[in-house]
């Protein structure tokens, strides 16, 4: 099921580890298919290097249920899921933990726009997310 979805899935989820985006198994991407019925996303706690595209779990958008796949879906599989259901036009989620952005976002300040890329897309400062609650943690 799915099998060229999850190889590009593993694709994507290695690209992670060599562009120095995650630490230890952090992070994670995931992907729909053309029907948007399933999900592909990488599973939780993983190691990046023996990680194969049959690890890859199978989720179903509407329910929630992983329906493929041996291992345990990542633990942002409910993140991943309410952007697809929310936003019909994404195709893929890329979940990061880049040593420097996870620094810039613990001082708290928005990213102002520092280049002509940043700013054709994005029109002034990408605000930082507020802190989480204790509740919320």
């Amino acid at each position: 099921m799915l099998e060229q979805l999850k190889a590009d899935v593993l694709a994507a989820n290695l690209a992670l580890p060599a562009h120095h985006l995650v630490t230890f198994t952090w992070g994670n991407v995931s992907a729909v298919d053309d029907t948007r019925q399933w999900m592909v996303i990488k599973p939780s706690g993983v190691e990046y290097d023996v990680m194969t595209a049959d690890d890859m779990v199978v989720v179903e958008i509407a329910s929630g249920k992983a329906v493929e796949g041996s291992k345990k879906p990542s633990s942002d599989t409910p993140t991943h899921l309410a952007l697809y259901r929310r936003y019909a036009e994404i195709g893929g989620i890329v979940h990061t933990h880049s040593r420097h952005a996870t620094i810039w976002s613990q001082a708290g300040l928005d990213l102002p726009a520092w280049g002509t890329t940043h700013a054709d897309y994005f029109y002034g400062a990408i605000p930082c997310t507020r802190q989480m609650t204790t509740e919320e943690i």
